[in-house]
């Protein structure tokens, strides 16, 4: 009998989709520092569709989800399912909380026009109901931005993560193929008519606790997740023989820097942009990911990096753009002017990411599962031993 974690490292590693996962969180920051130049306004930004990102890393997931899971139900409880999601994200949404009330006064900012009258002890509250991961109301928003998690912002899309993980768990890894296919076409449905209906002619949203954004966020949500555990089930994977992760990479990159398309007078066309990329060119990149491999080592190298290092700058990275962005808006900067203290602060994020990743976030996934995974898989393989046996 194999224990669940021989079995699970007894299946192929999709290696590319761990180092798209982390261009894509490249792309995330970059984008994030130029927006502190855009006046708010995505029709002036220049890494313009950054946030779909955030849509990708969804599909990712649901096609890592049904791929690492879907087979393992006849061995494996609900809440041992539910053990291994909060060990392998909980310990770095800790982290990114901590972080952010570590950062949190040195925003101070007439665009952040809530960090002034903020007292120590509201920050240190906020930042221990940030490491549960569980929504703010307005009332307790410290910055003014309206965030949910007003210490760590790009926290929300962990929350719509769990929300996925909890509809998997509990429901949707019942569904057969058909049942499957129906709701991620319904869902793809909500997808398009959101992106040509918004106010702004993108699907930008989800961080707020109202109920359009909580709207925003579950469309957001819905179509990439299960439509990625579809795309798994499914079984279909784009053969790229060469040079898999580069193509994959190029496609990212190119999607998420893509011009504000449209205008002020054609928000529909950039909402039918981000809504035939979310519906057709993720699930193609991802089809490649999954089914070309890497060879070089360099690349080998590269994807391995970049998928260490992913979630951990993911969620880590954003109090120091609230510290940079409330500079460029003290100081009325220029990108020209900010260019320097961008890439400081792009550099920071890689080394806090990776000290996070090194000094807290390995060590401690590794105890959760000795502590609360292993143990009790070995407790069941000895009581399977100790049951007589019948004599032939």
């Amino acid at each position: 009998m194999n224990t669940q974690t021989t079995y699970l490292a007894s299946k192929p590693h999709y290696e590319i989709l761990d180092g798209l996962r982390g261009v894509a969180a490249v792309m995330v920051i970059i984008f994030h520092l130029l927006e502190a130049h855009s006046g708010g306004s995505h029709l002036n930004q220049i890494i313009n569709h950054g946030y779909l990102a955030v849509d990708f890393f969804f599909m990712l997931s649901g096609f890592v989800i049904g791929y690492a899971y879907d087979d393992r139900w006849n061995r494996m409880s609900v809440g041992t399912f539910f053990k291994r999601r909060l060990v392998r994200l909980q310990p770095m949404v800790i982290m990114g909380s901590i972080v952010g009330a570590a950062f949190f006064y040195f925003q101070k900012a007439p665009c952040f026009p809530a960090i002034a009258d903020t007292p120590v002890s509201t920050v240190l509250l906020v930042m221990l109901l940030g490491c549960t991961l569980l929504p703010l109301p307005l009332k307790w928003d410290i910055r003014g931005w309206t965030e949910m998690h007003p210490l760590n912002g790009p926290a929300w899309s962990l929350y719509y993560e769990y929300i996925g993980n909890i509809l998997y768990a509990l429901f949707v890894r019942k569904f057969n193929k058909v049942a499957l296919t129906i709701l991620v076409v319904t869902a793809g449905c909500f997808t398009v008519y959101r992106c040509l209906t918004a106010p702004t002619g993108d699907i930008v949203g989800g961080w707020a606790l109202n109920w359009e954004q909580q709207y925003v966020g579950m469309v957001r949500l819905m179509y990439p997740f299960f439509g990625g555990l579809l795309l798994s089930r499914l079984g279909w994977l784009i053969r790229t023989r060469k040079r898999a992760f580069w193509w994959c990479s190029l496609m990212v990159v190119v999607v998420l820097s893509i011009p504000r398309i449209g205008g002020e007078d054609g928000y529909w066309m950039n909402g039918l942009y981000e809504a035939f990329c979310i519906i057709c060119i993720f699930p193609i990149i991802v089809s490649m990911g999954a089914g070309g491999k890497v060879t070089g080592k360099r690349s080998v190298a590269v994807c391995k990096f970049l998928g260490d290092i992913s979630y951990p700058i993911y969620i880590t990275h954003y109090p120091l753009i609230y510290t940079y962005t409330a500079w460029a808006c003290n100081h009325n900067a220029t990108i020209v002017e900010g260019l320097p203290y961008m890439i400081l602060a792009f550099i920071g994020s890689f080394v806090v990411a990776y000290a996070s990743l090194k000094l807290y976030d390995e060590p401690v996934r590794k105890w959760l599962t000795d502590r609360f995974l292993k143990r009790k898989h070995n407790q069941m393989e000895l009581a399977i031993k100790e049951i007589p046996r019948c004599k032939k």
